[in-house]
């Protein structure tokens, strides 16, 4: 055993980072050992002992405590000039494959590996190589929507004021209808998952009716209260409003952030509304669904239970759903909001400057 050495200074942010790559089991093995190394450093183990227990020398451990000192993480998993494979591939070619990158070849949307391999006479390995590094991604089309409502950055505020800072002696639901849920049935029987074999079913379906499941989203307990029903009119609307009524105990405000859809502005629903002072409506921008945590739990829903549901009726797909919901408020989680409304106003303001600036020069 070494004598202890100087503790390593390592700030709490930094051991977090550290600690966590450490314990990857994705990241290089290089970068999980100087993690450990490092760590072990912080707790001031010797150089010697440190070397022996992660099989590197101790010119290895004190070269990266040098390192980590002079520049923290700055540089982390950077190789140092001179140092390294060196490449096989010209500057030319890469910038190449960069350039034609940026449109796509006769015919197709988009470029494949061994499309472009075959333009730039490489080999897809290496076109993957370069696309990965660059972080370009050809195959991949990430979908958007800025909102265009005038009082958006007004409805912005609300609603995220609703989140980081709900109002005492009230509850907080993020309110939507999930519309036209199919109940599928396959066409032929379905076969169990065994050992060596992924479950089974057809790629077909047929089509046994659909429901629409109203539901209310917690935001402070992750509780959800759920309603079946046949469509998503007013009528329906104002069903579940009474549901919530009596779901909610009496002497809470109830604050309902939901979208806009022309049910939720019936003049029936401003007439009970009326009647029922305790509901208080908060009104999402258009096209900003994403800013309705219920939204999350439709996914969880749809991927859980949905997706690879198999329903011979309504019926059946209803009392799916019911168990879902049963289920999911036995052990209820709810999403941590962390985004403020700043930080969202900043970034759409971002996305129309970009847009505009896309359209003027077109």
């Amino acid at each position: 055993m070494s004598a202890p050495a100087a503790p390593l200074s390592v700030s709490e942010e930094h051991r977090e980072v550290l600690d966590r790559i450490a314990r990857s089991q994705t990241s290089a093995h290089r970068e999980v050992v100087r993690a450990q190394v490092l760590l072990d450093a912080a707790d001031g183990v010797g150089n010697k002992t440190i070397a022996d227990a992660r099989g590197v020398s101790p010119v290895t451990v004190r070269s990266w405590r040098e390192s980590f000192e002079a520049e923290g993480l700055a540089n982390w998993g950077k190789v140092a000039p001179g140092r390294g494979r060196k490449p096989t591939i010209s500057d030319e070619t890469v910038a190449q494959v960069v350039e034609l990158s940026k449109t796509p070849p006769k015919g197709k949307t988009h470029w494949s590996c061994r499309d472009m391999a075959r333009k730039v006479g490489i080999s897809p390995a290496s076109v993957q190589r370069i696309w990965s590094e660059l972080g370009i991604k050809p195959h991949r089309v990430d979908t958007f929507k800025v909102s265009n409502d005038p009082r958006f950055s007004e409805k912005v505020v609300d609603v995220v004021g609703l989140y980081l800072d709900p109002p005492e002696q009230a509850v907080v639901l993020c309110m939507d209808e999930k519309s036209q849920i199919q109940a599928l049935d396959r066409t032929q029987p379905s076969l169990p998952m065994v050992p060596g074999r992924a479950g089974t079913m057809t790629h077909d379906y047929k089509r046994n009716g659909t429901t629409t499941l109203f539901a209310a989203l917690d935001v402070l307990s992750g509780k959800v209260i759920g309603q079946c029903l046949p469509k998503h009119r007013h009528e329906e609307f104002l069903k579940f409003l009474k549901t919530i009524d009596r779901e909610v105990p009496k002497h809470l405000q109830v604050h309902l952030i939901l979208d806009n859809y022309a049910t939720h502005k019936h003049p029936a629903v401003k007439r009970w509304l009326e009647s029922h002072r305790r509901f208080h409506l908060h009104f999402t921008p258009t096209s900003a669904s994403w800013l309705n945590q219920v939204e999350r739990w439709f996914r969880d829903l749809t991927e859980q239970n949905l997706r690879r549901g198999i329903f011979g009726s309504v019926p059946q797909l209803i009392a799916s759903i019911e168990d879902y919901l049963e289920a999911s408020n036995e052990d209820p989680r709810p999403y941590v909001w962390t985004a403020t409304a700043e930080s969202i106003l900043a970034k759409v303001a971002r996305a129309r400057a970009t847009l505009d600036r896309v359209v003027n020069q077109n």
